[in-house]
């Protein structure tokens, strides 16, 4: 008997995040097991290529990825990486411990490799554009982007990369990032032109929601759309770590099952406003433990459901926020 067809294969790093209130110290993050955790509590067949360190290979959050369902390929490597996360008011500063070393592709699993979409989340540039080769053609592809624009050096505070053109991009059909990873004044039209055309830039933009670009044909001067999508509240921020990742994956999850959005599924918005949902609710929750079900989803979909939470935008560049004033316009079609 063939195995299920894998519905999506998630690709990186495991981070240990130090942890205070942890006995062990450090707690498992990093973007493939918060975008994996993601994809399988929301009903997708989901596997997963997740490098570790030692110390990390027995953590207790994969046990909660495989009660979720996810298949895992965990990959020891000699070193994982390793953060510390201080939140200030700032906005949060993060220092490498550890910065980690590449996660090589490998032979898969014939069911893997036929899977409808692949997710590329590094979270310290552990993910080369070799992985770019070995995902089939017709497959959906996401990047997060925030993964591959740090510069690591232990002992030192993570600083930024500038945005390059590279094999990943151009193989990706949506990509994601924050605007906390690129200059608030990077002119969107040059990062959506580092995509092929017609893919989707997703910019996470925390309290003022985000923009979700569609990249133009080559040589024109501008986007084909933008559209501001509005946060959804919460009901208490956490921990915000693995926000964007979560939003990332449960947009993934909708465009390969567009059945869970349920019966709006074909309303103009409606795959964002159930990332956000799902974004919204993970930081309400400690690590891993804040990852939501379909169920838990739903639910908050159906109470922000009076907003209108997904609107044309003409900003031009990450930084922009308008959100104030489409705030009020949406509090006017309620």
């Amino acid at each position: 008997m063939r195995p299920p067809r894998v519905e999506v294969v998630h690709v990186g790093s495991a981070a240990r995040d130090v942890a205070e209130d942890d006995p062990r110290g450090w707690r498992l993050g990093g973007g493939v097991t918060y975008a994996a955790l993601t994809t399988a509590r929301l009903g997708l067949h989901t596997a997963a290529i997740v490098g570790l360190d030692h110390n990390a290979r027995g953590a207790t959050e994969l046990d909660a990825l495989r009660a979720a369902g996810v298949d895992l390929l965990v990959v020891e490597l000699p070193e994982g990486p390793v953060f510390d996360n201080r939140e200030t008011a700032g906005g949060r500063v993060q220092t490498a411990i550890r910065v980690g070393v590449p996660l090589e592709p490998r032979p898969l699993p014939e069911s893997w490799l036929a899977a409808a979409s692949w997710s590329l989340v590094p979270v310290a540039g552990e993910v080369g554009d070799a992985w770019a080769t070995v995902i089939p053609p017709d497959a959906v592809v996401a990047v997060g982007w925030q993964g591959l624009l740090r510069r690591l050096v232990a002992g030192e505070r993570v600083e930024r990369l500038a945005p390059t053109p590279r094999a990943l991009l151009r193989r990706a059909d949506l990509v994601g990032v924050s605007h906390h990873d690129v200059d608030a004044a990077m002119p969107l039209v040059d990062l959506a032109a580092m995509l092929r055309p017609g893919a989707r830039l997703l910019v996470t933009q925390g309290e003022h929601g985000g923009l979700l670009v569609t990249a133009g044909p080559k040589g024109t001067d501008r986007p084909v759309e933008v559209v501001r999508y509005l946060p959804t509240h919460t009901d208490g921020e956490v921990d915000p770590t693995g926000a964007g990742d979560t939003f990332l994956a449960a947009l993934v999850a909708a465009t390969v099952r567009p059945s869970i959005l349920g019966p709006g599924r074909g309303r103009f918005g409606a795959d964002l406003r159930f990332a956000a949902a799902a974004g919204s609710l993970v930081v309400e929750g400690v690590g891993l433990g804040g990852v939501p079900d379909l169920p838990a989803v739903t639910r908050r979909r159906v109470r922000e459901r009076v907003r209108r939470a997904v609107l044309p935008s003409e900003a031009s560049q990450v930084g922009a926020a308008d959100a104030i004033e489409l705030a009020e316009v949406a509090s006017s079609r309620r």
